[in-house]
């Protein structure tokens, strides 16, 4: 029996770092990050990211519950996470996003910007080690886990990476991307691969294929009525501009999270509300919640709504506001 163990922190350096290091692999990450990348940096940079991301984890989250590989036993190893405790180990997404999203990053702004390729290429590689060994460090992870999640992460970019603009292209222009981008991803959660117990991970794919649809069609629809892209032309050089330039950067990602963060507590109150009269239950009862019924429409339209919002709506309000 798996069962929690206390424990006291010796290395304040290493406990904080990799607990660090593991928010680099979670929601917090990418509801910051990905956007981000979109409001300031470079829509084509995002919308592969965004892709490849999605891609990689749904492979990696029903990888592991075909697998059953059990996660390490505690003790003796000490777990300083309990929310995915209940998850299967191999892969490790964690190990996965992190290879996926440093290295996609990496391959897709070194032939768009100038910076030293060595330094591009440690930058990934460290992102990505960090979180893989955060993964050890917390416990969630055998060694194995983290090599085969980084490795079949490699891979699939590799697989990938050929097709970019193909991919980019019929998203972009195809008039089948907008069904597409919303039935393909609901298909794949409503036919998830079933377990005897209730495990996060079926959640946690359909809030990831929810967003990757919100922000999919959300690109198509900005290329039909296209939206300012801001690229690094706009950062020149020269201090009074460069803090004017950051002053403007801070302003669009702030108040973009805003709107987003209060896009998925408005949105999620609404579906869950929504749901619970349908299905006769209270909105605060997690059984209920986690049924498919419930978990599958409220976690799409959720998080859909928050990546067609982070895509469209916070452009034209960044637009509207001047920034």
């Amino acid at each position: 029996q798996d069962c929690t163990q206390k424990y006291i922190v010796k290395n304040y350096f290493y406990y904080y770092l990799f607990k660090f290091s593991a928010a680099l692999g979670e929601e917090i990450f990418y509801i910051t990050f990905l956007p981000f990348t979109y409001w300031n940096i470079d829509h084509s940079i995002s919308r592969r990211m965004i892709i490849v991301w999605s891609i990689v984890m749904y492979i990696g989250q029903v990888s592991k519950d075909i697998l059953k590989w059990p996660r390490p036993l505690s003790p003796p190893v000490v777990k300083l996470e309990m929310r995915t405790n209940a998850e299967y180990g191999m892969p490790s997404t964690h190990a996965m996003a992190a290879t996926a999203i440093s290295f996609s990053f990496f391959i897709a702004t070194m032939n768009q910007y100038k910076y030293p390729f060595e330094l591009g290429l440690v930058a990934a590689f460290v992102f990505s080690t960090l979180v893989c060994l955060s993964r050890l460090y917390t416990g969630m992870h055998t060694v194995l886990d983290v090599i085969g999640g980084a490795l079949i992460s490699a891979v699939l970019l590799m697989l990938l990476y050929p097709a970019w603009d193909v991919i980019d292209h019929l998203l972009l222009t195809s008039p089948f991307c907008p069904p597409l981008s919303i039935v393909v991803p609901l298909v794949l959660c409503y036919n998830y691969p079933k377990l005897d117990y209730y495990s996060p991970t079926r959640g946690d794919t359909t809030t990831i294929l929810g967003a990757a649809a919100g922000a999919t069609l959300g690109f198509w629809l900005n290329n039909q009525y296209p939206a300012p892209a801001h690229t690094s032309n706009s950062f020149q050089p020269g201090f009074p501009l460069v803090t004017s330039t950051m002053v403007i950067v801070l302003a669009r990602f702030f108040v973009g999270i805003l709107v987003v963060l209060l896009t998925r507590w408005l949105m999620k109150s609404v579906v869950l509300g929504v749901l619970g009269y349908q299905y006769k239950f209270p909105i605060g009862d997690l059984e209920a919640r986690r049924r498919l019924e419930v978990e599958v429409p409220y976690k799409f339209i959720t998080y859909s709504s928050v990546g067609f919002t982070a895509t469209v709506i916070v452009p034209l309000l960044h637009e509207l506001l001047g920034l």
